[in-house]
């Protein structure tokens, strides 16, 4: 009933703990929540929309944007650039929607250094490495080399856990989706991001003033 704020929800994870399946099947169900298009250095693969996946520019161009201040955070991730451009995220917050960032663990403490009043932080841990891997080697996207690679980084980006609001384990992604989906029904009628809240209660504390003896 109260004009609300945006809520910036962040999905964290080692690659292939699952934070992906999560974001597309909340945004499904969801349709308040839009994802955060980020900047990015890689190559676009085939499948890929420039705009719609991710805005892909050039290493000149994204340290252009750095460099203006131009970018709400950034961070190298397995060789290339990543980042999420400031404006875009303030107009969507002020305009009461929710903003759903699937980023790696250097992105996200940007973000909770520079709008922790805005965020809710999920981090989704794998049941365990074994099927982590597991999982790796099923997309079939990568080769071994880069398997191995992303294995080495999983050891960064578990130390960072406890820097998250929320912790869940993706067993199963129907429950996993559930739990977000419960996260997120909370956050929106938190009283900090009611932004009518004050008035509505001082109008309710000049009603009561009115009728008392």
């Amino acid at each position: 009933m109260f004009k609300r704020r945006g809520i910036m929800l962040i999905l964290s994870s080692p690659s292939g703990a699952g934070k992906t399946s999560i974001s597309r099947t909340i945004m499904q169900q969801d349709d308040n929540i839009k994802l955060s298009v980020s900047v990015t250095t890689r190559p676009k693969r085939a499948n890929e929309v420039d705009g719609v996946d991710y805005h892909f520019r050039s290493v000149d161009d994204f340290k252009h944007l750095v460099e203006r201040g131009e970018m709400l955070e950034w961070a190298e991730v397995h060789g290339n650039y990543y980042g999420t451009p400031k404006a875009q995220i303030q107009d969507q917050l002020e305009a009461g929607t929710d903003v759903l960032f699937d980023i790696d663990y250097q992105g996200a403490l940007q973000l909770y250094e520079n709008c922790a009043d805005d965020i809710v932080g999920i981090f989704v841990l794998p049941p365990s490495i074994k099927e982590l891997k597991h999982r790796l080697e099923r997309r079939a996207d990568d080769n071994a080399e880069v398997i191995n690679r992303r294995l080495k980084t999983a050891r960064k980006e578990l130390k960072a856990w406890e820097k998250y609001d929320y912790i869940i384990v993706n067993n199963d992604l129907g429950e996993s989706c559930k739990t977000v989906s419960e996260i997120i029904s909370a956050a929106r009628i938190h009283s900090s991001r009611q932004a009518d809240l004050p008035q509505f209660i001082k109008g309710l504390q000049e009603e009561l003033e009115s009728i008392i003896e």
